[in-house]
């Protein structure tokens, strides 16, 4: 070989030596970003546990437009609705168990012995506020 191609044997192995080491810190770089990426998600994701509410905040009558529920802290409960003209005498009795974010109400059918379980989903309860959702649907009650 000559000085020329001695001289480019040289550039290129630098070459070589310079672009295996540009890759490896990229993949360092890459590295560093999915385990950056890996810690963050298990952060985001270690917080999404079930939500846990107060039940004796739910202890009272809400209301909710023409409708209203009752809850007593028996685990019993009555809902009316004065649009079908019924009154709080005339409510339908049924019993409750709140779970986490889960409330069900378990409704006694009067022509039959069976129980029909409601299952809501709370998204807030507070003093004066009180919203489920079920099927898609937001309910929003304020204590009365």
């Amino acid at each position: 070989p000559t000085y020329g191609e001695n001289l480019s044997c040289n550039i290129l192995e630098r070459n070589l030596v310079v672009n295996k080491r540009k890759i490896q810190l990229n993949n360092n770089r890459n590295m560093k970003k999915i385990i950056s990426l890996l810690f963050l998600s298990f952060i985001l994701f270690a917080g999404c546990g079930k939500k846990e509410f107060d039940e004796t905040l739910l202890y009272g009558k809400w209301k909710c437009g023409t409708l209203y529920e009752k809850y007593v802290s028996s685990g019993t409960g009555y809902t009316w609705d004065t649009a079908d003209d019924v009154d709080e005498s005339e409510a339908q009795s049924f019993t409750w168990e709140l779970d986490g974010e889960k409330l069900t109400q378990y409704h006694q059918m009067e022509a039959s012995s069976a129980v029909v379980p409601k299952q809501y989903t709370v998204t807030t309860l507070t003093e004066t506020t009180l919203s489920y959702t079920s099927n898609g649907k937001t309910y929003t009650f304020t204590k009365q």
